[in-house]
């Protein structure tokens, strides 16, 4: 058996996430139905991260096992020529014997994108959140310290992920503005469910003034979800990048 890694972008907005579900369109689903068309054998596809409906991609990774010698660079392109043009394979390459897309992963990249253009720009209305409101994204910078380091978070956990350690290390977090458009980046080992948008909930309630920025410290010392802010829309996250050891890129 060979172990192969894909690394994906896609475009989420028509799809129920990516993990596969009964009567869904979702990103794992159609690579897996593509993988097993041209190897010609059934195929166990494992993603690194289980984005939600609506998010997006610009590197996710996946592994697979499989018996055939086709060639990895071959595969891509026979999956791109099968898939639609709102999913690529951007690299398909051998991996070490064990290499689990999920598991070897040492930590992950999100990007929240927020359009604060006074006109919706309709280039951006698939990608991006636009709040209706001023927002102060000093005060927003401010309050994103306080996620840094091992924390638990608990307070932006969604019910579904109340299951595992709330604990997690923020290695990063960072605003950065560009024209109408605000980015705020977050790398983490590992990322609770709604965890990421849960965050961006609140610092736009900071950013339009309806808390201060120390409250982001009394949240994660409160560990209360129903004390947390809203759940930013699943449109403006996206993966950017899985990250692993030297060895485990194949």
């Amino acid at each position: 058996m060979r172990t192969l890694r894909l690394t994906l972008a896609y475009d989420g907005t028509d799809f129920a996430g990516w993990q596969v579900q009964p009567d869904c369109h979702t990103v794992q689903g159609l690579v897996r139905d593509a993988c097993a068309r041209i190897l010609g054998e059934p195929v166990k596809l494992t993603g690194a991260s289980r984005t939600d409906a609506g998010v997006h991609a610009l590197r996710q990774a996946a592994s697979l096992s499989t018996e055939s010698s086709l060639d990895p660079a071959r595969l891509a392109r026979g999956l791109n020529a099968l898939l639609p043009e709102t999913v690529r394979v951007l690299d398909a390459r051998e991996a070490p014997s064990g290499f689990d897309a999920r598991r070897s992963a040492l930590g992950k990249r999100y990007l929240y994108l927020i359009d604060r253009g006074g006109v919706a720009h309709p280039l951006w209305r698939r990608f991006a959140w636009r709040p209706r409101f001023p927002l102060d994204t000093g005060a927003m910078r401010s309050a994103l310290r306080a996620l840094r380091g091992k924390h638990d978070f608990s307070a932006f956990c969604a019910a579904p992920g109340r299951g595992r350690t709330p604990t997690c290390t923020v290695r990063s977090a960072r605003l950065v503005e560009r024209g109408d458009r605000v980015a705020i980046a977050l790398s983490a080992d590992s990322f609770l469910h709604h965890m990421v948008r849960n965050i961006v909930g609140s610092l736009v309630e900071i950013g339009r003034g309806a808390q201060a920025a120390s409250w982001m410290a009394d949240l994660l010392a409160g560990r209360d979800r129903t004390r947390s802010g809203p759940t930013a829309p699943a449109q403006g996250l996206m993966l950017v990048r899985v990250l692993y050891h030297e060895a485990g890129r194949g």
